[in-house]
Order: C-alpha cells, then sequence, then structure tokens
C-alpha cells in the first residue's frame, strides 16, 4: 500500500464515508451489468467448472479502476483476476475481497437473486462491506465501526428527485422467533435443507442464491443461513460486513469468528446467524 492511502483508507472507515463510496462503485457495477441479464449472454466455464459472463468481467474491471483511483496501492483480491491469473500467496494487512457477480449461475438462468459484493479486510476480518443487488436495485452497507449496518433502494427515484426508500435506513437483525427461518442455498437438497435448518434451531427454511441470505438476515427478515458446501472468500465477505454491522455473527466451525486471507481463499463450514 502507498503511504498516503492508509490515512486515507482508515479516515473514510472511521467516518463512514468509505461505505458511501463503494455504494457508489458497488451500484454503478449494477448498472453495468443490467443490460446483460436475461439478455441470453454468453457464457464460458473456468477451470473450476463455475460460470462467468462478460457481466462479471466489465463489473470487476469497473470496480478495480473505481478503488485504484480512491485508494491506491491496496491490495485487491477479485474472483475473475484471482481465476485468470492465480490467486496471491500472502495478504497484506489491508485488502479487498471483491465478487463483482455473485450468483452468477441464477443470473444465467434469469433469477433475480445476484449480487455485487466488495469488502475491505484489515488483519484477517471484514471491516466494511457493501452488497448491492442489480435486479431489485437495492444496496446494504456497513456504517462506520460501531454505527450499524444501513439500506437502500438506490432505483426509487422519479423525475430526478429520490422517493424516500432512496434514503438509507437502519436496518438490525431480529430476535430469534419460537420458530426460526434459514436460508440455504439452492445446491442442496429439500431433504438436507430440512436437517441442516432443524440443526440450527429452525422450524422452517427457503432457497435463494448469493450473498442476498446474509443481508435478508442483516434487515431482519430471516434466522440463520448454515452453509456447509464449498464456497470462496469473495462470496462472504461483504455479506459478513454487514450482517455483523446489524448486530448478527458469522462463525466458523469451531464457534470462532469468521477470517479471511485463509488458504486460496477458500472457506470452510460456517453459519451466519441472525439475533
Amino acid at each position: 500500500m502507498t503511504t498516503s492511502s492508509l490515512p486515507i483508507l482508515d479516515r473514510d472507515l472511521q467516518s463512514g464515508d468509505l461505505t458511501l463510496k463503494l455504494a457508489e462503485i458497488a451500484e454503478e457495477a449494477a448498472r453495468l451489468i443490467l443490460p446483460f441479464w436475461r439478455s441470453g449472454t454468453a457464457v464460458e466455464t473456468k477451470s473450476d467448472d463455475s460460470p462467468v459472463t462478460q457481466a462479471d468481467r466489465a463489473a470487476e474491471a469497473l470496480i478495480l479502476e473505481r478503488l485504484a483511483a480512491l485508494y491506491p496501492g491496496v491490495q485487491t483480491v477479485a474472483e475473475e483476476a484471482v481465476a485468470a491469473d492465480g490467486a496471491p500467496t500472502q495478504t497484506d494487512d489491508w485488502f479487498w475481497l471483491i465478487d463483482p457477480l455473485d450468483g452468477t449461475r441464477g443470473f444465467v438462468r434469469g433469477g433475480e437473486a445476484f449480487t455485487v459484493n466488495i469488502a475491505l479486510i484489515h488483519e484477517g476480518y471484514p471491516v466494511a462491506g457493501v452488497v448491492t443487488a442489480p435486479a431489485s436495485e437495492t444496496t446494504w452497507r456497513s456504517d462506520r465501526p460501531g454505527g450499524g449496518a444501513l439500506r437502500r433502494q438506490y432505483g426509487a427515484v422519479h423525475e430526478g428527485e429520490a422517493h424516500a426508500g432512496a434514503e438509507w435506513r437502519p436496518i438490525a437483525v431480529r430476535d430469534r422467533p419460537q420458530e426460526g427461518v434459514a436460508l440455504l442455498s439452492h445446491s442442496i437438497t429439500d431433504e438436507e435443507a430440512t436437517r441442516l435448518a432443524a440443526r440450527h434451531g429452525c422450524a422452517h427454511w427457503q432457497g435463494t442464491d448469493s450473498s442476498l441470505k446474509f443481508c435478508l438476515i442483516a434487515e431482519g427478515r430471516f434466522d440463520a443461513y448454515p452453509r456447509t458446501g464449498p464456497t470462496s472468500e469473495w462470496d462472504t465477505a461483504a455479506g459478513q460486513a454487514v450482517l455483523e454491522a446489524a448486530g448478527g455473527r458469522v462463525l466458523a466451525e469451531d464457534g470462532q469468528r469468521f477470517r479471511y486471507g485463509k488458504p486460496r481463499f477458500l472457506n470452510g463450514p460456517f453459519v451466519a446467524i441472525g439475533g
């Protein structure tokens, strides 16, 4: 990192300006992605058998350009760059984790649960994060440290004037109800989902894609997101930052707070929980 970037980065983090700037970048990337949605865009298969589209690559290029202009020299770990060039062998104390289009499989199918994710990691933990859902024109972000979490519908603008929905509004996890509801990946069977939800104290479950699951728990609509299958760190970091800011937790199998900068940036099992 350049010597000039760290004071600016930390100042913006402490004031809450950092995630405001990240939200603007994520929403710009979302607007870039939307024309590719439900347009029959070409799909390629990466070496790990996951799909990639021109939308993924264009959004990542935009995000990297904007971050480099704002905070030059801060290490970036971004999904498509890692797929093309390999993962860094080590991380700095501060680094970005970026998923320009999380939920590409659903995006290709025409589903709505895909997101843009930008997170800042400091000494192994997410300290700031933004998640944007292009289909619903909604953004969630952490505020300054200790300042909670916020949500807005950035598309709620009419004739140049923002509706009330376009304002940032605080969100928080809910207390666990008597019959909690879990969010689970579509990649598992109904039987496995029912068993996994019950293991984490939830009587019901619903399937959805992408980091949207963290945000729906953060705004108090659901209670848990257990995950046993493989994910990458850029899939979870921004969502974790938002959920933790809203009063939730993301825990590894040993019950400790979920960490980042692991070998090859691969995650083990975890559970994200609300109140």
